[in-house]
């Protein structure tokens, strides 16, 4: 792994390539509430340009359900892999391969609504996925991280914790963006094509790894450990202007 001060800005790759985003912490700034995030149009604007300046080849790959997503970017419904890759949608404007609740991760996300009975935890359930927002609570954290952790030795086998900036979430062990973008990567509007990946957080480093492995280019933006990424951009506004520049050279060589 890399640590930040060595890591430079990416480059735009040469030939056909494809572009992967994560959305809290890359595309929008995080909020206390994963409701209480805005779209502008000029980011939607951005997101269309992009998508078909390459052909198609651009995906979400976020821990949001798809009809979080989908709700957020009105009236686009691009291609996306939601919950960390257990929902898809493989084709613009397709169906969703969607992920129900089990009744034992229901039952689990009453029981530590219950213990974390306070209005500054937002407690997130999202399918097969529990999420507990420890943003506006960071004394919590720790807390939370306790409960779910406790809860593994109660689940059937196959679930796994992964501690994020803000919060901690409990999921499947199939729940993984690396393996999302290979599945993307499968599809004839991404195969050949250079991947490129941006996120945020210790849930994008999975996706960071096996876009190494692809010869790909990684991003992370906003740093505050260690990375797998070989590319960083300090934050939220640095993302959206290199994709803007990203967007605004494809422009300039499609009409040459």
């Amino acid at each position: 792994m890399s640590i930040l001060p060595n890591l430079p800005a990416p480059d735009v790759p040469q030939g056909p390539w494809a572009l992967f985003l994560d959305i809290d912490g890359t595309l929008l700034e995080h909020a206390a509430h994963p409701d209480a995030v805005v779209v502008n149009d000029a980011l939607r604007m951005l997101l269309a340009r992009l998508e078909a300046q390459l052909d198609g080849a651009l995906a979400f790959i976020t821990g949001r359900s798809i009809a979080a997503v989908d709700h957020l970017f009105q009236p686009l419904r691009l291609r996306a892999a939601g919950l960390y890759g257990l929902e898809h949608r493989l084709a613009r404007d397709g169906p969703v391969e969607a992920a129900g609740e089990p009744a034992d991760i229901a039952a689990l996300a009453g029981e530590i609504e219950a213990e974390l009975a306070s209005a500054d935890v937002y407690i997130e359930r999202k399918g097969p996925i529990l999420a507990i927002h420890t943003r506006a609570a960071p004394h919590l954290l720790q807390r939370a991280t306790q409960l779910v952790e406790r809860a593994l030795n109660r689940l059937p086998p196959g679930y796994r914790v992964l501690a994020g900036n803000a919060g901690v979430e409990l999921m499947p062990l199939e729940a993984a963006k690396g393996a999302a973008i290979r599945r993307f990567m499968a599809e004839p509007a991404f195969r050949e094509r250079c991947p490129v990946f941006l996120g945020d957080d210790t849930s994008d480093e999975n996706g960071f790894d096996v876009i190494n492995e692809m010869d790909g280019v990684s991003v992370r933006i906003r740093p505050r450990a260690p990375t797998a990424a070989h590319h960083t951009l300090a934050n939220v506004d640095e993302a959206l202007a290199w994709l803007d520049a990203v967007s605004r050279s494809n422009a300039k060589r499609l009409t040459a």
